[in-house]
């Protein structure tokens, strides 16, 4: 029996689904970098809490007081206008190319926040100033997501988006189990429109931080220290990379996944 040829949408779908797997794979395992070994018993003691502390301040601030901000960057009623005019395209011509222009769009704004979080980072590693880099680094990382998430026809406003973009920073960051326990999570979501775990934003913004401060400790010790600070300024753009790759990836499934729902072949 011939086998019934597929759709570009189930095509794409099968597609983000691989690239899905791809990076769950690639990230079975942490393995710490000889410069991380090196740096490991410098550390000042203390030096993670108050990382954990810069961090959830730094998202209470953007939830709070800086989406306003970041929306100054990129004019957000345009961004969903093109949407809607690309979204109707896709339903309308129902081909690869009409589909991959969300994509094309999300990671062109992935891109654009890398090659600022990389110059920040280095500017002020150069400076010796790691801390306050911190607040920047947060808000280009949110302002990144929030620029997939509307190249995607989502918002990110609301408690829920601010969970769901919490747990996606955190699955970005994390390693063999626990990033499947969170892919998984993300996955259970964008099925049932629910979380599996109950937890409230400050709870998730806690954790996301604790993740984040794990995760960037060395770095932002060696950006403390003037000129070869400047290393661990430039680990801002791998651990951003990180984030975009997988943020783009996420939203990308959800987005198929609500094609899916709408009908679109």
């Amino acid at each position: 029996m011939k086998k019934a040829k597929l759709t570009p949408l189930e095509k794409e779908w099968g597609r983000v689904v691989n690239q899905e797997l791809a990076y769950i794979s690639k990230r079975a395992e942490k393995t710490d970098s000889k410069l991380n070994q090196m740096l490991e018993k410098r550390i000042p003691a203390g030096l993670q809490n108050t990382l954990d502390t810069a961090f959830g301040k730094a998202f209470r601030l953007v939830f709070e007081k800086g989406t306003g901000v970041i929306e100054k960057t990129y004019n957000k009623d345009e961004m969903k206008k093109k949407y809607q005019i690309n979204e109707y395209a896709a339903k309308v011509y129902g081909n690869k190319k009409a589909l991959k222009t969300f994509s094309g769009k999300a990671k062109g704004a992935g891109a654009g926040n890398l090659l600022m979080s990389g110059a920040a980072g280095v500017g002020l590693g150069v400076l010796g100033i790691g801390l306050p880099d911190i607040a920047l680094f947060t808000g280009l990382m949110l302002k990144g997501v929030y620029e997939i998430a509307l190249n995607y026809g989502f918002e990110y406003e609301d408690e829920e988006e601010k969970r769901f973009i919490l747990l996606l920073i955190r699955g970005a960051l994390s390693y063999g189990k626990e990033l499947q326990s969170i892919n998984e999570e993300l996955n259970f979501y964008m099925d049932y429109g629910a979380y599996a775990k109950a937890r409230s934003v400050e709870e998730a913004i806690k954790s996301a931080a604790g993740c984040l401060s794990k995760e960037l400790l060395y770095m932002k010790f060696l950006q403390g220290i003037p000129v070869v600070g400047a290393i661990g300024g430039a680990y801002d753009v791998i651990y951003m990379k990180q984030i975009m790759e997988y943020a783009e990836i996420k939203y990308r499934r959800r987005f198929y996944l609500r094609q899916k729902r709408s009908g679109m072949k």
